[in-house]
């Protein structure tokens, strides 16, 4: 991990998948201390497997937010996201396997995680929204859903949830939620994870006594089924819905309609050239204005 001199504000980051690394990737442009506190309710490919195996949070996500956060274009960072195409390990990226070995030998997820960072020079630390394996349950159109690929493939969602409902997170996360001065939640999918995490109670009540500005970052695009149809307000009225008060949201006005949102709306050019993804330096530049 990169220790030293704290030139920017203390960041904590929520969610996971592709949009929390984006985040990642945006927050250490500007941010002199960094935190991302992933979804544990992964329970697809490579993740699931060594879920189920072994009984480790999923390592997909955390590999990813790992990556993102170190040194660009180091050959550890190539190294964790090759992924076997043959064999009995097809479908493994190499970090999933490494964080694995790691968890498994020295009996401690957490310190696992602390190496792997070490190895791709991480310029944060990247932890688990709990410490075991949850399942993330839906309530949509009166019916219930289990599990998150389950979840991610099903629409008119009301509410999300994880299974056991006490899953406690690390110590470490709830710290820097407490010394935070920037929250950033988003972007990715709503549901499957930034609500993901922000399910875990212990989470949402430190997010909630945080005296951080909280940051929602919408969404580009639609996510079919997910959240077809939603415009910004809608993002905002969901996690408000969960218990999530945010002091401002983040957009592009090439994204997803606006409508009327219930809290401070930034508009901003953050998106890639295609606008389907969001660009870390644009973001950098829009989230560095957006805390204290």
């Amino acid at each position: 991990m990169t220790h030293g001199a704290r030139l920017g504000p203390r960041v904590v980051a929520l969610g996971g998948g592709h949009g929390l690394a984006a985040s990642l990737e945006a927050t250490r442009h500007y941010a002199g201390d960094i935190t991302a506190i992933v979804s544990g309710a992964d329970d697809g490919g490579s993740s699931g497997r060594l879920r189920d195996a072994l009984g480790i949070p999923p390592p997909g996500d955390l590999r990813r937010c790992l990556v993102a956060l170190g040194e660009p274009g180091s050959l550890w960072g190539r190294v964790f996201e090759h992924r076997f195409d043959a064999g009995e390990l097809e479908g493994h990226p190499v970090g999933n396997l490494v964080i694995a070995g790691l968890a498994t030998s020295t009996g401690d997820f957490i310190a696992a995680l602390e190496e792997a960072g070490r190895l791709v020079g991480a310029a944060g630390r990247v932890l688990p929204a709990t410490c075991t394996p949850v399942v993330l349950k839906a309530e949509a159109d009166g019916s219930r859903v289990e599990g998150q690929v389950a979840v991610a493939g099903t629409g008119h969602i009301s509410k999300v949830s994880i299974v056991p409902p006490d899953a406690e997170p690390p110590a470490e996360a709830l710290d820097a939620l407490s010394r935070a001065e920037q929250v950033v939640l988003g972007p990715g999918s709503l549901y499957t994870s930034v609500l993901a995490v922000v399910a875990v109670p212990a989470l949402r009540d430190a997010l909630a006594s945080t005296r951080a500005r909280k940051v929602y970052v919408c969404n580009l695009r639609h996510q079919v089924p997910e959240t077809e149809g939603y415009d910004v307000a809608a993002h905002v009225e969901a996690l408000s819905a969960h218990g999530v008060e945010v002091d401002a949201v983040l957009c592009d006005r090439r994204g997803i309609p606006i409508s009327d949102v219930s809290v401070t709306c930034v508009e901003a050019d953050v998106a890639g050239p295609d606008g389907s993804a969001h660009d870390p330096v644009k973001l950098a530049r829009a989230l560095s204005t957006l805390f204290g």
